[in-house]
């Protein structure tokens, strides 16, 4: 029986508060077969993980997956650098806007998509504090507007009674 549809397995919520994203990748990944053993048990961690562009291949460091338990001799390396599958034109794409400088490859999050662990690999832009501050600062508006929206919608409720 094949799965369909997509199963995330883990996220890296702090990217988005560290970096802003300019574009986003699908990518496969390229593991072994206690490290997909481990995964179906959704035990990953994409805290410290980072992606590299040497000699024309993309390479996913310090993503974390943890050794499978029921694993003999045939166990995998839990922080092994691991080789990301995309199509050439798109690493030509990464590998110029690179270059431009300031840019990073950072993954997003790690998941199966019809049976095959694919990643959410993101080319992004480090965010300096002020940056952050602001982020924050706009978010907490926004709440309060939509709070003071449901305040209002509710107060017009109870006078239609």
């Amino acid at each position: 029986m094949k799965e369909k549809g997509r199963s995330v397995i883990a996220q890296n919520r702090k990217a988005r508060h560290d970096y802003s994203i300019i574009d986003t990748y699908e990518a496969g990944v390229a593991l072994m077969g206690t490290e997909v053993k481990s995964l179906r048990m959704g035990r990953a961690s994409l805290v410290d993980a980072f992606a590299t562009v040497d000699d024309g291949e993309v390479w996913l460091r310090s993503l974390h997956i943890p050794e499978y338990s029921q694993g003999s001799w045939t166990n995998h390396e839990p922080r092994r650098t691991r080789k990301l599958l995309l199509h050439r034109g798109e690493i030509e794409r990464l590998i110029g806007k690179i270059r431009e400088g300031g840019l990073t490859l950072v993954p997003l999050s790690l998941y199966f998509n019809d049976g095959k662990v694919k990643c959410e690999l993101a080319l992004a832009r480090g965010k300096k504090a002020y940056d952050k501050r602001t982020d924050l600062a706009k978010r907490d508006a926004d709440r309060e507007i939509q709070r003071a929206y449901g305040r209002a919608a509710k107060g017009r409720a109870r006078e239609m009674r």
